[in-house]
């Protein structure tokens, strides 16, 4: 299971994020996503936690905690949604 936080400063380091989610276990990852563009900080990340029952009490105690000035949203990651394969001009893949 992995864990989503939302909301996050963009100033948060993975070893913030790590540091705050050690308290309830042990981290075996952290991801803070960047913008290909800008390589910014989207404001969002990934916890991945040794144990269930660590990451269930992250998130309970975590969820609408203030942290680093913001009202941090933390919640289990939903799994990736497929993208649609293909670019703004898909027609050779039409069917007439």
């Amino acid at each position: 299971m992995t864990i989503y936080v939302g909301n996050l400063s963009y100033q948060a380091t993975e070893d913030d994020v790590n540091e705050v989610f050690s308290e309830f276990g042990s981290v075996k990852r952290v991801q803070l996503p960047t913008d290909r563009e800008t390589g910014r900080k989207r404001g969002f990340g990934f916890v991945e936690m040794s144990s269930d029952d660590e990451e269930t009490a992250a998130i309970e105690a975590l969820d609408g905690a203030e942290w680093m000035g913001r009202e941090i949203k933390v919640n289990k990651a939903r799994p990736r949604e497929p993208r649609p394969s293909g670019g703004w001009n898909n027609s050779r893949n039409a069917q007439f």
